[in-house]
């Protein structure tokens, strides 16, 4: 990432992507911490690990409520998981670059240690953290397996995964 600061009215727009997000039974069980102070940036990435977050001008970070909200079922990581792809979109959008980090939270109880730096809840989880930057170069979209290796009508696809 550049040193260039994100503006907030940028940050907000790109939260409201997620804000909007499709969320099961409606229960809207994510929220969304906004950090765009550079010495809260440096705790949460010295906590995390990650290289990446000490780079970000701005990280958003997806907290999520684990409440039944069917049949004793909670949909808390799929009501985040819908907000951050829409927030993905939304960051490349507006020439924005991120990438999406969980792994790293879930060992030596970085989601925790996170979230008390964060004034989270302990009932809530901190589930993913988006570092946000202007891009220092462009970065060329992966290549993808074409539809008829990963997708197919009405059965698995017969080749999938094949090269």
């Amino acid at each position: 990432f550049t040193k260039d600061k994100i503006p907030r009215e940028d940050l907000v727009r790109i939260v409201q992507t997620g804000i909007q997000a499709p969320s099961g039974c409606n229960a809207q069980t994510t929220s969304f911490i906004v950090v765009d102070d550079i010495n809260t940036i440096e705790r949460v990435a010295e906590l995390s690990g990650s290289q990446v977050i000490a780079n970000a001008r701005a990280i958003i970070v997806c907290v999520v409520e684990h409440r039944a909200v069917y049949q004793e079922m909670s949909f808390g990581v799929e009501d985040c998981s819908a907000a951050i792809e829409n927030m993905l979109l939304a960051v490349t959008a507006l020439g924005y670059a991120t990438v999406w980090l969980d792994g790293c939270l879930r060992v030596e109880e970085r989601a925790r240690k996170i979230g008390a730096v964060l004034g989270v809840p302990t009932d809530r989880e901190v589930r993913v953290v988006l570092p946000v930057g202007a891009p220092m170069e462009t970065v060329a979209q992966r290549e993808k397996l074409p539809f008829e290796k990963r997708a197919a009508f009405n059965a698995f696809p017969t080749s999938y995964g094949e090269a």
